[in-house]
């Protein structure tokens, strides 16, 4: 996801960074380097560098550091994000386990019923166009137990 602008909101203590989804907060607490109580930012500004994924700052002491959008996404808990964050875990267990299960990886795709190229296209974990039903099938194949706990948020 493009960074189009950030503003630094030395008031609120934060950044306000805009995409083409809408806008998402990053409080000053979760960036390195953590601005102190009287410090505040001086500049900021879209590092294309990072392919505008990123944003670099720089601090009243003359400190600089750098941010990128998934921190932004990670602590406005972006509903596409965590659902590619999922899908991110689920696909590393299920590398994990289809090594250790002792299955060939032909009897895995068998018993699963798919082709070989959707099989590896499942394990590749650069690739979010995949459900999440069928990682839930693939860990199913695999003798696992998928659980989902849904808990209240703590403090």
């Amino acid at each position: 996801m493009k960074i189009l602008n950030v503003v630094a909101n030395n008031r609120r203590r934060g950044f306000e960074i805009k995409t083409r989804r809408g806008i998402y907060w990053l409080p000053y607490a979760k960036v390195e380097p953590r601005p102190g109580r009287g410090e505040h930012v001086t500049e900021v500004r879209v590092d294309p560098e990072l392919a505008r994924e990123g944003f670099g700052f720089r601090l009243h002491s003359g400190v600089e550091g750098s941010a990128h959008i998934e921190q932004a996404l990670d602590y406005c808990r972006d509903p596409s994000y965590m659902r590619d964050m999922l899908l991110h875990k689920l696909t590393l267990e299920a590398q994990r386990r289809v090594e250790a299960s002792g299955l060939s990886r032909r009897e895995v795709i068998r018993r699963l019923r798919t082709s070989p190229a959707q099989f590896y296209r499942l394990l590749d974990q650069t690739n979010y166009r995949k459900s999440i039903d069928r990682m839930v099938s693939l860990l199913a194949v695999l003798d696992c137990e998928v659980n989902l706990v849904v808990r209240a948020k703590t403090a």
